[in-house]
């Protein structure tokens, strides 16, 4: 397991990520997008997953859809007259684009927010928290952030805002973290009862740090995260063999693992296929 780096203050330059994002579920062919990711510095890296900002141009253009497979993380986000902590978002994510905008954003690593809102944060799930409830009326002055254009100018005060208010360090953020990490690492964990034998807990206990520090279950992160490979395997453009993908990530069935799939995005497997046989996905949407 990687060492404990939280309580560092060394301040390090912000790298891009050389990642491709995932849960980007539709492109939009119109427009001008710009997705940009940077890594956190080290001091805050047990803290903060990412940091990202997207920019759109549709001025002369109709609104256009945007969809995301959100990941099991808190994201607190500033747009133009708008500043909110977000929590898990359990269905997809759509969002109306229009005219010309941005959001710059902070994705938390999963259990990581906790300690800043002393409370469970499954409560906040599939809602947002207006900044200043949390933070107070300075948290303002970050929307002067969005005025800036290089991205890792405009996250420095946010990180600094972030640095000057730092709870103390929390095993348990720490613990909830690594096990998420687990599931997206191993797709072979197709349960939540092996994932609780695996870090020698209960399965009551692992749903109770869930539920305390990520937000949802442990069996909402494993079929998301399954979910997401499948996205993947889809939009890669191969042939794709449903009962063979059905099993390899763990479904009873191709039956389950369709239904599953028409519940989240919206399509079934083959649909979806069909809907982005060839175009590549390449605009991401605000928020994740």
């Amino acid at each position: 397991m990687p060492q404990d780096r939280i309580g560092k203050t060394r301040h390090e330059a912000l790298h891009p990520l050389s990642t491709s994002p995932r849960g980007v579920l539709h492109r939009v062919p119109v427009g001008e997008f710009e997705h940009q990711r940077l890594a956190p510095p080290e001091d805050l890296a047990d803290w903060i997953e990412h940091i990202w900002r997207v920019r759109w141009n549709l001025e002369g253009l109709p609104p256009q859809l945007q969809e995301t497979l959100p990941h099991p993380h808190v994201h607190l986000v500033l747009e133009p007259g708008a500043e909110a902590v977000w929590g898990v978002h359990s269905r997809r994510w759509s969002r109306e684009l229009s005219g010309r905008s941005l959001a710059l954003g902070i994705k938390f690593r999963p259990g990581a927010f906790r300690p800043w809102l002393g409370g469970p944060v499954s409560a906040l799930s599939d809602r947002a928290l207006p900044l200043q409830e949390l933070f107070g009326p300075e948290s303002l002055a970050l929307r002067a952030a969005l005025e800036i254009d290089a991205l890792a100018e405009a996250a420095t005060p946010v990180l600094d805002f972030l640095r000057a208010r730092l709870p103390a360090p929390d095993p348990q953020a720490l613990l909830a973290g690594r096990i998420v990490d687990s599931v997206a690492a191993d797709l072979s964990l197709h349960s939540a009862e092996a994932l609780a034998a695996r870090w020698s807990l209960s399965l009551r206990s692992l749903q109770r740090l869930f539920a305390e520090y990520v937000g949802v279950g442990p069996k909402w992160v494993i079929q998301r995260y399954r979910l997401h490979e499948a996205v993947v395997r889809v939009q890669a453009g191969e042939a794709v063999s449903w009962a063979a993908l059905a099993q390899d990530l763990g479904f009873f069935d191709q039956a389950h693992f369709s239904a599953a799939f028409q519940r989240l995005i919206g399509q079934t497997p083959g649909g979806y296929a069909r809907a982005h046989a060839g175009a590549a996905v390449a605009s991401p949407a605000p928020h994740r």
